[in-house]
């Protein structure tokens, strides 16, 4: 099983699906960027206290960037001026109308974040004080956010147990979202759709299970690994978000103890999962920026 690393993509996506405005900026749209702290911006400081050079965004970014000259930079006067916000910042000022959220994994993902209200000054708690890898702006129309575990299992106990190429004991790139509770437990559709694959398995590690969903809105597949389809379940069923569509179990797995399930975001009709054990090449994009739009910290 692997544990939460920081999980670095090369772009970020502007969506507004469910009443949710997550607004995207990049260097390359980020003119306005001028280290002045103005109305309607949200600033990081390099110091804490509101002091240092101070980089300003008008918009949610998923990932700042590791070096120059690409990288999302502290640009007003005083230290720290030139260098990469990732992971430099120690405080921060919210000039704009929506509450954001600061968090510790690129692409709005992990356990650890914090919120600013609209005029909010203050600084990064110890967890994010120089920890800081993302930011999102947060409509206050916007339905709030749950938990993907607590979504897939709608209780709790569930948690994150590999997230997407997280391995760490395994060879391969992991696909997919890892998420456990326990074996029996209600698994959940994510995301609606029609399901175009339903492979039922079996406990043990060469009986893989496979349930597909397509969202054609959307032009992704959700793919649902290791846990037991229920029977009712057909290609062509249309499936509602929410609804009931497995038991977590261990179909493909070698270990009870090691029963979870893996959701795959695949982008297009896919009736299959991608390679993940043995495979070196990712076939998928990393697929928080996807659960965040629909409404689930990845976590």
């Amino acid at each position: 099983m692997g544990t939460l690393n920081k999980i670095l993509t090369t772009a970020t996506a502007a969506m507004a699906l469910g009443g949710a405005v997550l607004a995207a900026a990049s260097p390359a749209s980020a003119a306005t960027r001028n280290g002045v702290c103005e109305t309607g911006e949200f600033c990081y400081y390099f110091n804490s206290d509101n002091q240092g050079s101070l980089s300003d965004f008008s918009g949610s970014v998923g990932d700042y960037g590791t070096e120059q000259p690409s990288c999302f930079d502290f640009k007003g006067p005083g230290t720290g001026k030139g260098k990469c916000v990732k992971n430099s910042a120690a405080s921060v000022w919210n000039r704009s109308g929506q509450t954001v959220r600061v968090y510790y994994n690129s692409n709005y993902g992990g356990s650890t974040f914090q919120d600013f209200k609209p005029g909010a000054k203050g600084n990064l708690n110890a967890g994010l004080k120089n920890q800081n890898a993302s930011h999102q702006f947060i409509s206050p129309s916007s339905p709030a956010h749950v938990d993907m575990s607590y979504a897939l299992y709608q209780t709790g106990g569930g948690h994150i147990s590999c997230p997407f190429d997280g391995y760490v004991h395994t060879r391969g790139r992991h696909e997919g979202i890892d998420i456990a509770r326990s074996i029996g437990s209600d698994v959940h559709a994510l995301v609606s759709g029609q399901i175009i694959n339903v492979v039922r398995g079996a406990n043990g590690g060469s009986g893989l299970s496979t349930i597909a969903i397509y969202n054609a809105s959307l032009n992704k597949t959700i793919i649902y690994l290791h846990s037991a389809p229920l029977s009712s379940l057909r290609v062509g069923q249309q499936i509602s978000r929410g609804q009931v569509i497995a038991d977590e179990a261990w179909h493909g797995v070698s270990s009870s103890g090691a029963a979870h399930t893996h959701v795959e975001m695949r982008p297009g009709r896919q009736t299959l999962a991608a390679k993940s054990v043995g495979d070196p090449v990712l076939s998928n994009p990393n697929p928080n920026s996807f659960w965040v739009s629909q409404g689930y910290n990845v976590r």
